[in-house]
């Protein structure tokens, strides 16, 4: 039998193994545009249950659940993170009301894990993290009807994960044309593995020193998460090339004597340039023995890194709950990145703008929080972003007045949604229009390759400049307003609409901004190109066509 000590034991060990592994198991992800990455969402989430564990005093097995369950819950960030949370969420119902686990009631309780997280996906995937959680559920099961023995079970959980993730290569080909498995599925195994250490060998994985912070290449360097910044200046510069310039390939090996994050991508006339490192004046130095200068650009990330966290715990401190009103009948909720996009949002009637977006996944508890300071009887939720939307919808059960959680992928979904709401009508034709209203929207946007990567089709290079195209990956560029040019070309193929609307990043100036804005007036005469400036990370350009 499992006591609830050593059950409290063995997830901490699981916790710390994931969080020890976490950027193994992110670079696993194949699709290179940056995101919430599977690795670090899950070892947020998990964190949030062993900060419970390790404050309490409990030696009943399913108490000792239950309140790892509760904490998984409310941290869950990402999808990975959220499905993470109901198989934990299942197992605390497995184990309800015992003080200690037996081989069958770790195989049970696993098994309604297993059954929460496929009801909880709309379209569940196979050779994902959920095929990693259900061929080990069933071999555990397979494996307690032999034998009685906890140990033995949870090795065979172990075992078949592991086998299961082995072969979602087969299943899915993206995975195989990359040569990877994934990531969801490690992740969970390695969460596996350090509770096994504890339950057979009575080892408890220990938690390493923060890994050093991958600050995202050409993003906004105060978006990235907690963790140690090795270098303290992000220098970006572009070099015009001289006639007998060397070898690109010489000036990134340089650089990477001197710092990290190293990218350099070259063509016929340029070389964009983009390091992590101490000594910013030597890096533009040696980029000069290669041609002139333009563009270059030098920012202190610890300062912003202080700053941002300074901004996250001033933001969560205004979410204070508020009881509702009763006069009050709707509210909204929105999660966007940067001031521009906060402003806007709030313009057009948003009560609470979350901050987080790609790369910044907030946690169920951060979105809870948010809908709880809103004192409508109705919260509308507005995600705008695919890997935020299942933390929202948790969110929902825990809530003390009603809540909404509209589908918006997208921030252009999310303004869309909020136009086509009419405080005079009631809930439900509220909820048809936003829906109908952000369903019509085409959206696209450029952002950069986070890793080299061979998908679906393209042979993409690090820090290359990508456009996607309702989600999915258009083009592969050099050139950023070139790349934007396609998109709207395409963007406007697929929709009646005549008005464009091109949102620019953070690493987009102002002169940059309108000169994009005058090429695309050239190019599209026929539309009404609309340009604001929201300061997101990440993305250059987000653009709409309606």
């Amino acid at each position: 039998m499992i006591s609830g000590k050593l059950l409290s034991q063995a997830i901490i060990s699981g916790a710390n193994n994931i969080c020890n592994q976490k950027n193994a198991v992110d670079e696993l992800n194949v699709f290179p545009v940056p995101d919430g990455d599977t690795g670090t969402n899950m070892s947020m989430t998990i964190s949030a249950g062993k900060r419970a564990l390790e404050q309490l005093e409990e030696d009943d097995a399913g108490k000792v659940a239950q309140a790892c369950a509760s904490a998984l819950l409310r941290g869950a960030r990402g999808n990975s993170g959220v499905i993470l949370s109901l198989l934990f969420r299942g197992f605390a119902k497995g184990l309800k009301g015992k003080e200690e686990a037996s081989a069958q009631d770790l195989a049970e309780a696993l098994s309604i894990g297993v059954e929460n997280a496929y009801k909880a996906v709309m379209n569940p995937t196979e050779g994902t993290i959920l095929t990693v959680a259900r061929v080990a559920a069933e071999h555990a099961m397979q494996e307690a009807q032999q034998v009685n023995d906890p140990v033995v079970v949870f090795e065979a959980i172990t075992h078949w994960a592991e086998e299961a993730l082995n072969q979602t290569p087969e299943m899915l080909p993206v995975l195989k044309k990359a040569g990877v498995v994934d990531a969801g599925g490690k992740g969970l195994l390695v969460i596996f593995e350090g509770m096994l250490s504890v339950l057979k060998d009575g080892k408890m994985v220990d938690a390493k020193s923060p890994e050093k912070a991958r600050v995202n290449v050409a993003a906004n360097p105060v978006a990235e998460y907690e963790g140690e910044i090795t270098f303290t200046y992000c220098t970006e510069f572009i070099v015009d090339k001289k006639k007998d310039a060397k070898d690109a390939l010489k000036l990134r090996a340089y650089l990477e004597t001197i710092g990290d994050c190293v990218v350099v991508v070259d063509d016929d006339s340029i070389i964009k340039v983009h390091v992590h490192t101490d000594h910013p004046g030597k890096a533009l130095e040696e980029g000069l023995t290669f041609g002139a200068l333009i563009n270059m650009k030098i920012e202190n990330m610890r300062e912003q890194h202080a700053a941002k966290q300074k901004e996250v715990e001033q933001t969560r401190q205004n979410h204070e709950y508020v009881k509702v009103d009763p006069e009050m009948e709707y509210g909204f909720v929105a999660v966007a990145a940067g001031e521009g996009l906060h402003a806007l949002f709030t313009d057009l009637g948003v009560n609470c703008v979350v901050s987080g977006g790609q790369t910044m996944n907030p946690s169920t508890d951060d979105i809870l929080s948010a809908i709880h300071s809103v004192p409508a009887k109705t919260v509308f939720v507005l995600p705008n972003n695919k890997n935020i939307i299942m933390a929202a919808e948790q969110a929902v059960s825990l809530a003390d007045r009603r809540v909404c959680v509209l589908q918006t992928r997208t921030i252009p979904q999310g303004l869309s949604a909020m136009l086509a709401f009419d405080p005079d009508e009631a809930f439900e034709e509220n909820r048809v229009n936003m829906t109908k209203a952000l369903d019509s929207v085409q959206t696209g946007n450029i952002t950069f390759a986070a890793r080299d990567s061979d998908f679906d089709g393209h042979n993409i290079k690090k820090g290359e400049i990508l456009a996607m195209d309702n989600g999915k990956l258009a083009y592969v560029e050099k050139d950023i307003d070139k790349a934007l040019y396609k998109l709207v070309k395409s963007l406007t193929k697929k929709s009646d609409g005549s008005f464009v609307t091109v949102i620019y990043g953070i690493d987009v100036t102002d002169e940059q901004a309108e000169q994009a804005r005058k090429m695309l007036e050239n190019k599209f005469s026929g539309y009404e190109i609309n340009l604001i400036s929201g300061g997101q990370p990440v993305y250059y350009y987000i653009v709409s066509v309606e």
